[in-house]
């Protein structure tokens, strides 16, 4: 089972709207293996690579999350106060890994000391064409603020650690429900007993 490549022929984009992403709009015809084709029109908004960070203390076992508000879950369903991973958009012609790097210490206040690579996911693609790489973020989580975020982008959270255990349990119980967290919380989970070697194989470099 692996998602491949589709026979598509796409023309675009035009520019429907332009704000915080751009939202284009695409005419494309697909091709099937028997030999019929389809032409449709697909309207997505263009997030390009994002990265997100699962903090991670070893030595406490604790897990480094942060609170944000987040209008789209606030019209959802009226929790927009989120509980969430380290995330945020790969600037152009940065490498994911620094990206993640500078986003940890923006968000979260601290920057780890190693980063594990855990998965990759498109997280709505009937929506957008946002990839986003997850990392586990290695770092000591003494030391975080209070309060964090960057400022240039009218952004506030609120970082804060919680044993690993704690955190699992309230996404089995749907207690959060952002998605990039619950993807991360679960690698963990699955990759528990492997941890120490990964660790170690990423300090090494």
């Amino acid at each position: 089972m692996e998602d491949r490549p589709a026979r598509v022929d796409v023309d675009g984009p035009e520019l429907l709207a332009k704000g915080f992403r751009p939202y284009e709009r695409y005419r494309l015809v697909l091709h099937h293996a028997d030999g019929t084709s389809d032409r449709q029109v697909r309207d997505i908004v263009r997030g390009g690579r994002v990265v997100g960070v699962l903090g991670y203390d070893p030595e406490r076992d604790l897990v480094v999350l942060i609170r944000q508000f987040r209008l789209s879950a606030h019209l959802a369903g009226g929790k927009g106060d989120l509980i969430e991973i380290v995330a945020g958009m790969v600037e152009k012609g940065e490498d994911p890994e620094a990206a993640a790097r500078r986003e940890c210490m923006e968000e979260a206040g601290v920057a780890p000391r190693a980063l594990v690579p855990m998965l990759a996911f498109t997280p709505t693609p009937g929506v957008t064409d946002e990839m986003a790489q997850l990392y586990l973020g290695i770092l000591d989580a003494s030391g975080l603020p209070e309060r964090a975020g960057s400022a240039a982008e009218t952004e506030t959270t609120r970082p804060f650690a919680v044993p690993v255990d704690e955190a699992l349990a309230a996404i089995g119980a749907g207690r959060c429900i952002n998605g990039f967290l619950i993807l991360a919380l679960q690698w963990l989970a699955l990759n528990r007993a492997r941890l120490p070697e990964l660790i170690a194989a990423a300090e090494r470099g």
